[in-house]
Formats: structure tokens, C-alpha cells, sequence
């Protein structure tokens, strides 16, 4: 089974307004996107294509635990002077990304990326776009009011998610999948956790004290499960693969934190890709966990990496010693690698070998240690404890998009943390999709015809037209050659009927 790599990163921004005590999150959101605009983007997203139901365990659950919240939401809305296009209000850009309202949040869903250096530039690429929608707002507000943080909690109970997905064939039986990654994603938080103070549980508010390596760990609450705000699994079992149902899947992961650090974000989604090749190659994971919901818990909350969890078949193991499993496993599966996956493997061995004998290096490229580093530095010199609420508001001003405010952002100035990126490919991204992925080519379709786009959405781009208008399938285009072939075509066409009239004639 040689699978095409594809992933790419959905990160819900949290939002607020400095002057305003009781902000509306929906109407904030809203115009923070529309802020945005600055030429030819189509406004209509394409929810056709969106089956939240489909469970990848072969069956369509009646009712999700969050539909009675888009109920709530609903009833609300309808006070509301907007339509639900007016409240999304969709945005797929010129780099084939999508900005949109995810009700309460601003989401952006990068395009389809294929390389790690792709995924970290077109992921900081986002962070720009948001920031620079926020300036707009602030600018048509009088001041600097709009506070935009890439994190995943608001210290009152709610939980905002930082979603990885990868293409996976759909002939990898989905027992195996689940069962080969679960340990794995309970202990990828050591390299992937953006790092917390206190404790949090869903709709139970904040306790403060302590230190803890992941901000999503509190909010797990199931192993397996399709729903994503209520009752949330470490492994969404959603099946929406936006691509040939009959051949792929979607992993669609909600378990993972929203990383500052571009190293974090590559480690996070090169390792994941790695196992996943792996399992996909027939390997049963190294080890299975008794309680995957308690350990990934337990893990979190040690950040002194001492903490042991129980093992299916009986025994103790540490979340390090788990990551090294995966590793050797690894290290024996790939016999010859690319240039890419040879990173990988050198800088996840790297990073496991620091975070038990001086992690104090992984400072700039794991956050939670990177945090941690900053606070505790701050706790000794101002002589304060750990429940001090001060901890707590410094732990949301690393994650401030204000390169004058954020933390993080203050630490990459100076120079102080690991790029995966250059300053050319961030701004590259911010125009351009990658060139060998459909999310190029959606992108593409934007910059050229932008004005005759009717709506979109992940497989397809939809032009005005006679007879019900054009259509551009970009179901089948995941591979190089054909996403080469159809660029070509859009590049020269005059046209999205030139466009169609050639794609008939090439076939």
C-alpha cells in the first residue's frame, strides 16, 4: 500500500475585544473574516459536501451531541440581522485556503500540503492572514480592540480545537488504524503539547496550579467517538474524506494542541505521518494502553516526564518510552528513506534524548517546554506560585498574534527558536497554494476567475454558466502528474468555459 501524503491543519483562533466586557463571539468572528476582504473571493462555501454524520466504523449516527448546540445556536442566529452565508462568511483564498466563522471562533483551514516545509510556511502563512484581518478590524474600530490568540482554551470551561488531517487509503482497515495510533497520539503530546497552567474540564471552569503539557488532555473524554465539541474522543471517527469515498479516507484528529513553534508543528505532523505510513504497511503498534482517556490525563499533567500508565497486556510505561517504541519500530520499517522522513526520524530521536536529559535545548522548539521555561523563569523572579493568576495570563499572551504582545513572538525576534520556514516561504504562502496539491489548483481558480466562482468547497470549484453552470472536478486530482496537468490548463484558459473545453479535450 503506497499511500499519497497529503495532510493539512484546521486551527480555531480565540477571539476578544479588549473594550467590550461581553463581546457577541459570533458577530466578532464574523467581521474579523469579512475584514478580510480585498479582491475577488468567492462567498459561497459548498456545504453539500459535508456529512458530519458518517461515522468510519460503517454506520451514520442519528443524532451528534453537538447538534442540539447548533440548535441553541440556530434559535440565537435567528435574532441575529444576518444569514447563516452572511455569519460564515466563507472565504476560500487565493492560496487555496479556507477563512471562515466557525460560529464563536475564526477558523483557518490551510490548503492541502504535501511537504513538511509546505505545511509549516502555508500554517504561519495563517497566522499572518488572521493578524492582518485583525489590524483591518482595528483600524474600522479606532483602536487596538480585536485580540486574536492561537491556543485552545479560554480559562472558563471552553475548548477551541487545532485539527490535523491526513489522507489515509481506505483499504487500511479503520480497527487497525485506531488501534495502531492510539497509544501513539496519547503520548505525542511530549513533542506536540502547547504547554497550560492549571486544570480545566468541559463546561466546569479553571482551576488554577500546576503545569501541565497539553491543552486539549483535559477535554478528552472518549477513546473512539464522530462528535468533536461534546464528549470529545482522542480519535474522531468522522468520515468525510473529501476525496473518492471508495479509495480514502480522512484522518480527521481533534486530540492535537495549536503549536507556535513552526519545529512543533513539523515534529507533530511528521511523526503522525510516519506512523501512519507504518500501520499502513501491516505494523501493530508497540504497545497498547489499559486507559487511553486516564493516561493521556496522566501524561499531561507530569511535566517532570516521571509519570507511568498501565499497559493492555499488563506493566507500567512512561509517555517517553512509548514515543521510543514508535520510533524503533520505525527506524526498522524504513529501510531507505527521503530526505524528509530521514528528518524526521533523527530530530524525533533528538527531542525524546533532550526531554529526559536537558530539555532546557527544546526551548524555541517544543512549546510546552519553551513555555514552561518563560513562566518559570518569571515565577522565581517575581516569587509567586504556581495558582497565581498572573501564570495565567502570561499563558494566553504566548499564544497573542500581536507580534508586539505575544510572547512566542517575542522569543522568535530574538532569535531564540528553530525555523522550519523562511520569511520568503511564509509570504509565498500567503498568495500562492502549493503547486503539486488540489489545494494549489482551488487557489489558482480563485486567482483567475475569481468573479465567476458561484460556490466551492474541498473537491470542487462551481462557475457561473448556462444549463446549471461549470463545474471543475477536483475529486480525483491527489497526485503530482494530474494536478500538474490541470494547472497547466488553468494557467492558459482564458476563461472557466475555455478551462472546461479543455479538460474534455485532454481526456
Amino acid at each position: 500500500m503506497n499511500p499519497i501524503r497529503l495532510f493539512g491543519i484546521e486551527t480555531e483562533y480565540g477571539i476578544a475585544r479588549e473594550d467590550i466586557e461581553t463581546a457577541d463571539p459570533v458577530v466578532e468572528s464574523m467581521e474579523l473574516v469579512r475584514a478580510y476582504l480585498d479582491g475577488h473571493f468567492t462567498r459561497r462555501w459548498d456545504y453539500r459536501g459535508e456529512h458530519p454524520h458518517e461515522d468510519q466504523r460503517g454506520f451514520r449516527v442519528t443524532e451528534l451531541a453537538q447538534d442540539k448546540e447548533e440548535d441553541l445556536f440556530a434559535e440565537q442566529d435567528a435574532h441575529r440581522p444576518f444569514s447563516f452565508h452572511e455569519m460564515k462568511s466563507d472565504l476560500v483564498l487565493p492560496n487555496g485556503a479556507r477563512f471562515y466563522n466557525d460560529h464563536t471562533h475564526p477558523e483557518y483551514s490551510t490548503p492541502e500540503c504535501r511537504s513538511l516545509k509546505d505545511m509549516v510556511a502555508h500554517d504561519r502563512a495563517g497566522e499572518r492572514i488572521l493578524w492582518m484581518a485583525a489590524q483591518r478590524r482595528n483600524q474600522a474600530l479606532g483602536g487596538p480592540m480585536v485580540q486574536l490568540y492561537k491556543n485552545n482554551t479560554d480559562f472558563h470551561g471552553h475548548s477551541y480545537g487545532c485539527h490535523d488531517n491526513y489522507l489515509v487509503s481506505r483499504e487500511l482497515n479503520f480497527e487497525n488504524l485506531a488501534r495502531g495510533l492510539m497509544p501513539f497520539l496519547v503520548s505525542r503530546q511530549l513533542i506536540a503539547g502547547a504547554g497550560k497552567v492549571g486544570r480545566e474540564a468541559q463546561e466546569r471552569g479553571f482551576e488554577p496550579g500546576g503545569f501541565q503539557l497539553s491543552q486539549r488532555a483535559d477535554f478528552m473524554e472518549a477513546e473512539l467517538g464522530v462528535d468533536t465539541m461534546h464528549n470529545r474522543p482522542i480519535l474522531n471517527t468522522r468520515d468525510e474524506p473529501h476525496a473518492n469515498r471508495e479509495r480514502y479516507r480522512r484522518l480527521h484528529l481533534i486530540v492535537g494542541d495549536a503549536n507556535m513553534c513552526e519545529y512543533a508543528t513539523a515534529l507533530k505532523i511528521g511523526t503522525t505521518r510516519v506512523v501512519l505510513d507504518m500501520i499502513a504497511g501491516g505494523l501493530l503498534p508497540p504497545c497498547e494502553l489499559d486507559s487511553p482517556v486516564q493516561a493521556i490525563q496522566t501524561l499531561s499533567r507530569d511535566p517532570d516526564l516521571s509519570a507511568l500508565v498501565k499497559r493492555q497486556s499488563g506493566g507500567m510505561i512512561s509517555g517517553v518510552d512509548i514515543q521510543r517504541e514508535y520510533l524503533n519500530l520505525a527506524r526498522k520499517y524504513f529501510v531507505e528513506m527521503d530526505e524528509e522522513t530521514t528528518w524526521i526520524l533523527r530530530e524525533w530521536e533528538q527531542v525524546l534524548g533532550l526531554l529526559e536529559r536537558d530539555r532546557w535545548q527544546l526551548v524555541g522548539k517544543i512549546d510546552w517546554v519553551t513555555k514552561w521555561w518563560l513562566l518559570e523563569t518569571f515565577r522565581q523572579t517575581e516569587d509567586i506560585g504556581w495558582d497565581d493568576p498572573w501564570l495565567a495570563s502570561l499563558d494566553l499572551e504566548y499564544h497573542n498574534l500581536d507580534p508586539d504582545r505575544g510572547l512566542f513572538f517575542g522569543l522568535e525576534a530574538e532569535g531564540r527558536t528553530t525555523r522550519i520556514s523562511q520569511e520568503q516561504d511564509i509570504q509565498e504562502a500567503m498568495k500562492h497554494g502549493p503547486r503539486d496539491t488540489r489545494g494549489g489548483l482551488r487557489g489558482l481558480c480563485v486567482q483567475r476567475f475569481g468573479q465567476d466562482i458561484t460556490s466551492i468547497q474541498w473537491e470542487g470549484v462551481h462557475f457561473e454558466g448556462q444549463n446549471g453552470g461549470l463545474h471543475l472536478d477536483l475529486l480525483d486530482h491527489l497526485e503530482p502528474v494530474a494536478v500538474a496537468q490541470c494547472r497547466s490548463v488553468i494557467e492558459h484558459a482564458e476563461t472557466p468555459f475555455d478551462m472546461m473545453e479543455s479538460m474534455v479535450l485532454k481526456k
